[in-house]
């Protein structure tokens, strides 16, 4: 018998209410973690992901250095607690691959040549997970960096587009991303006007990867105001510290 497929759209409408061009709710805090030297906190729909910066600083092994540059290590977790079925502590291949093509995504928006023979370091750790996990952790992970005074080009946002129902919508929640029929997730790099990620699961077209595509870099956008709109409350609430004392 064949599998009966699950319905994500009545009406032009999504289940969650939304258009298939709108985001679920997103906000960012950072300087989250008091011991890291930078951090960022963000909750996007139903996902929460604690991004923390440590560096630079001396990187060991010593054949791992680069007499060049930085070397950005990304390691993203899901917590074993984030999911309904409780998570291996112990790093997945999925873990590995995001935390690799994150460390790329997020090398091009450093100046890693101004700090040689060092690591920084960067930890995101999914609490809660609800589809949309790498671009939300990137995305947090981008604010920690800025947050940490390293200097970079640009933040880089991240978002996810995908395919439902043959609509190609923004923003996939968990029931979209594990049903429909499309996955594109996408970190943007604005100074450059450059994508220095994208991933794709599924099949499209080449006019819908191109809608996809374009419908993803406007997802960016909007997490990119959210992002500048963390980093000036925090330094507004420095300055706020710095006179009161």
């Amino acid at each position: 018998m064949a599998k009966k497929t699950k319905k994500l759209m009545k009406k032009g409408k999504r289940l969650d209410g939304r258009k298939p061009d709108e985001m679920r709710p997103i906000k960012i805090k950072a300087g989250y973690v008091k011991r890291a030297d930078g951090s960022a906190y963000i909750e996007w729909g139903g996902n929460k992901v604690v991004a923390s910066v440590h560096g630079p600083r001396t990187c060991y092994p010593r054949h791992e250095r680069s007499p060049y540059k930085a070397r950005i290590q990304f390691k993203y977790k899901l917590a074993p607690f984030s999911v309904d079925d409780r998570a291996n502590p112990a790093p997945s291949r999925r873990d590995k691959e995001i935390s690799k093509v994150s460390s790329e995504a997020l090398e091009k928006a450093v100046f890693t040549e101004y700090y040689p023979k060092t690591t920084i370091d960067i930890y995101a750790t999914v609490i809660e997970a609800a589809a949309g996990t790498r671009v939300a952790a990137l995305s947090a992970a981008s604010v920690a960096l800025a947050d940490a005074g390293i200097p970079m080009r640009d933040l880089v946002p991240a978002c996810a587009t995908g395919k439902i129902e043959d609509t190609v919508v923004l923003d996939l929640n968990k029931d979209e991303d594990q049903e429909g029929q499309a996955d594109l997730p996408v970190a943007y790099l604005p100074h450059n006007d450059e994508i220095t990620l994208m991933q794709m699961d599924g099949d499209l077209t080449p006019e819908e990867y191109e809608e996809a595509l374009d419908l993803a870099v406007d997802g960016c956008m909007k997490v990119y105001e959210e992002q500048k709109r963390a980093l000036r409350e925090r330094y507004e609430h420095i300055e706020q510290e710095k006179e009161e004392e």
